[in-house]
């Protein structure tokens, strides 16, 4: 009886997991499009536009090509809201603008 008691337990806590990693994980992404004859080679974010992140873009986003990128889900507890600005391959930077990351679909373009 107590081996069952076991199993059940097991089962109880596997299915726990997997629904708190089902249900309580959202995922956001969003889609960024470089209509620039420039490469981007960083995509930066910020809460407040004084303290910078970045995503990582790899080697960068070429002229004409669109990436999608995740945020990490340890930002989850973040507002919506955030600053964003892109670099180019020339180290110039474009202003900074606020977009709404919980917007589906969302797409920025540079």
């Amino acid at each position: 009886m107590r081996s069952l008691n076991t199993i059940i337990a097991k089962i109880i806590v596997g299915l726990l997991i997997l629904g708190a990693s089902a249900f309580g994980a959202e995922e956001y992404s969003f889609t960024v499009k470089n209509s620039t004859d420039t490469k981007i080679t960083k995509v930066l974010v910020s809460q407040d536009g004084k303290e910078w992140g970045f995503f990582d873009i790899g080697a960068g986003i070429a002229a004409g090509e669109t990436m999608k990128l995740m945020w990490d889900a340890s930002t989850n507890s973040q507002d919506c809201k955030q600053h964003v600005k892109a670099v180019w391959s020339d180290g110039s930077e474009a202003e900074s603008a606020i977009f709404d990351f919980c917007e589906k679909g969302l797409e920025l373009v540079f």
